[in-house]
């Protein structure tokens, strides 16, 4: 089968698709290295990682790292979310301890406590829409937008159905303090790099 007939195949059983299924199609396409690839409401998103980007996600993680183990802490590892066929690859994602994958060899949402997104250009959308109201659906705790195009920091917390009833906004320089979250630490945002 050929890439096209493949992709023609995915959007054709797309209403009988499984995350399963359209992953394991993806695997057999040719996907440029450098490129993320998520399923966001049952639609396939390819966005190349900007030196910025890596770099705020690489800045966030040293961050985190000194109080969260190696094992708590994810980089674009698939982790299935609420809502229709939501399987994203979240730039940093923080596990409760003493989570462990499930049978088939995945994390579950419900173990997840911190989710940092950075936007890119083409995929900003997702990010501060289908994103957030799956992140607040699987009611993670806290969830934060990186955005160098506007240059800040949006921190959602208290999840209350497909929404977070408090926002947050922090201008990159200043700090994202994050002392009264399960987090309990602050993000010093002074060297994000924006564009």
């Amino acid at each position: 089968m050929t890439v096209l007939e493949d992709r023609i195949a995915m959007a054709e059983s797309d209403s009988e698709s499984t995350l399963d299924d359209m992953f394991e199609r993806l695997e057999k396409m040719p996907v440029p290295e450098g490129y993320k690839v998520e399923i966001v409401e049952s639609t396939v998103y390819m966005s190349p990682q900007r030196d910025t980007h890596w770099e705020i996600i690489l800045d966030i993680v040293e961050q985190l790292r000194p109080k969260y183990p190696c094992k708590r802490v994810k980089s674009d590892v698939r982790l299935d979310y609420p809502g229709h066929l939501n399987g994203f690859a979240t730039d940093v994602t923080v596990m409760v301890e003493g989570a462990e994958k499930t049978e088939t060899g995945r994390w579950r949402y419900q173990d997840v406590e911190f989710v940092a997104e950075v936007i890119s250009k083409g995929t900003a959308a997702n990010a501060y829409s289908p994103k957030k109201a799956a992140y607040a659906k699987a009611e993670i705790p806290v969830y934060v937008i990186a955005d160098p195009y506007q240059r800040r920091c949006h921190v959602y917390t208290h999840p209350k159905g497909d929404e977070y009833a408090t926002e947050t906004k922090v201008d990159f320089g200043d700090d994202v303090d994050l002392t009264d979250t399960v987090v309990g630490l602050t993000l010093k945002t002074g060297e994000f790099p924006h564009d």
